[in-house]
């Protein structure tokens, strides 16, 4: 398999997204105003370090930016102005606290390919390297980034694009694979002028390239389902996707009118139900606090009883609970499967124990609902 970071990304965030642009080769439309200005600043940014002896001075990196500019893809002329703006700001405090003379810099936009052997098959990953320095303990790799929120450690130390990375450096300096520590694999989010860093062991190395190993085969049996999440809002394939067939659908079964009846009638019960169900709760409250102050357990009205209904759940300690019920064979009949935890387990076994897990799989149930959110575009 030939892929890349982006689109393993683009696999883990809807493998139907995947498919359409991996696998069907569909060419997307318009980049975004976010993708468009994610790539004018990292132009940006390899303009600052290119140079042999004179390096680019703040004002000709503004200037680069400023060329660069394209306000033909924002929506509307607050957007485009609010995002040129950052824009400038982005490199004014790049400069203020960086100076480029002082970075020793190894290779920028730096094009890779690594291979990994699994399963009798070679897979190739490629894709290109922001930035590459040589620092005082040894490497650091970095990755710009122009996202709006800074994400937690966690997110750098799980970040499936550094430890490709990590593979492709360590492939160009095989002397270092037995060291890999010594190289901190950064991502440098501008917006923030903030830099998160992680380094590998080489255990946590070698674990983590079988996550990778895992994936691939996780391609390799999809079936590539749509997956609907915030991130749709930025997708290219809207238009495609099943899961957005309605609202570019041209000929409807019934019309935008009606439809609109339908769906505000459906919000207005769904507020009134919740506001019975608010004050069932209320009424619930002053019944049994009839039953506490008349010491009663039931009350009459009529022809009608209302009860009080005592409901109590226990949890045990489950290593001794095992250990009793073992003794007597029965503790096969009260043990149930935690789906929680086996989603957990799941994620670390190697991927021949996943799909024979996968197989053990049995439809219990289905039944379909409505759920209504506030949609960000």
């Amino acid at each position: 398999m030939n892929t890349s970071y982006s689109s393993l990304n683009s696999f883990q965030t809807c493998p139907l997204r995947y498919k359409f642009s991996a696998i069907d080769k569909i060419k997307p439309g318009k980049k975004s105003p976010e993708a468009v200005f994610g790539s004018i600043i990292h132009s940006t940014m390899q303009f600052i370090h290119t140079g042999s002896f004179i390096l680019p001075t703040q004002k000709e990196a503004l200037n680069h930016f400023s060329q660069k500019w394209n306000p033909d893809v924002f929506t509307n002329e607050f957007q485009e102005r609010a995002a040129f703006a950052q824009g400038i700001k982005i490199v004014q405090s790049y400069y203020k606290n960086n100076d480029p003379h002082d970075i020793k810099i190894v290779d920028i936009e730096s094009r890779f390919s690594v291979d990994l052997k699994h399963n009798g098959e070679i897979h190739l990953i490629s894709g290109i390297i922001d930035r590459i320095d040589k620092v005082e303990d040894g490497y650091e790799i970095i990755d710009y980034k122009t996202a709006r929120k800074l994400p937690a450690q966690s997110h750098v130390d799980d970040n499936l694009q550094l430890l490709i990375y990590l593979l492709a450096f360590l492939k160009r300096y095989p002397q270092l694979a037995k060291t890999p520590e010594k190289i901190k694999l950064s991502l440098y989010f501008l917006k923030h002028d903030t830099k998160l860093s992680t380094t590998k062991t080489l255990s946590q190395l070698k674990d983590e390239t079988e996550k990778i190993l895992n994936l691939l085969d996780e391609i390799k049996d999809s079936s590539f389902e749509p997956q609907t999440s915030p991130l749709c809002d930025w997708c290219d394939y809207q238009e495609i996707c099943p899961m957005w067939k309605h609202k570019f659908k041209e000929e409807i079964s019934v019309t935008d009118a009606e439809k609109n009846t339908i769906i505000q009638k459906y919000l207005d019960l769904q507020t009134e139900a919740k506001e019975i169900r608010i004050e069932i709760g209320q009424l619930q409250k002053s019944l049994l606090g009839i039953m506490e102050g008349e010491e009663v357990d039931r009350l009459f009205s009529g022809d009608k009883i209302v009860s009080k209904i005592h409901r109590q759940t226990f949890k045990y300690n489950e290593r001794k609970l095992k250990e009793i019920l073992e003794r007597k064979k029965l503790w096969d009949q009260v043990n149930k499967v935690n789906l929680v935890q086996l989603n957990k387990v799941l994620k670390v076994l190697p991927s021949q124990d996943r799909r024979a897990v996968e197989k053990l799989k049995k439809l219990k149930s289905e039944s379909y609902g409505l759920s209504v959110k506030q949609g960000s575009k």
